[in-house]
């Protein structure tokens, strides 16, 4: 798990695929994706498959031409809407 983005509205984690123990096979495709918490209206969404996909490349996007904090808010705005899941703290 590694923390992309943490702001007072949005939370971004890279949940990355975990090797395979010792003596069993590679998955056939390693699975990843991305949490993003929406603070504001306690919300998740996570994000794998063809979405997780996606947000990829916008990071890289990102790393290539490096957007404004509100620029990258607004996407991840975008990203929440998709969030039906309520934040439940243990």
């Amino acid at each position: 798990m590694h923390m992309l983005y943490d702001s007072d509205a949005f939370v971004v984690v890279h949940l990355q695929a975990n090797a395979p123990a010792e003596g069993e096979p590679e998955p056939d495709i390693a699975r990843h994706g991305f949490e993003i918490v929406d603070k504001r209206h306690n919300r998740e969404v996570y994000l794998d498959g063809s979405w997780a996909d996606a947000f990829q490349r916008q990071i890289k996007a990102w790393q290539e031409d490096t957007p404004t904090q509100e620029e990258v808010e607004e996407t991840l705005e975008r990203y929440a809407e998709l969030a039906q899941t309520p934040l439940v703290m243990h």
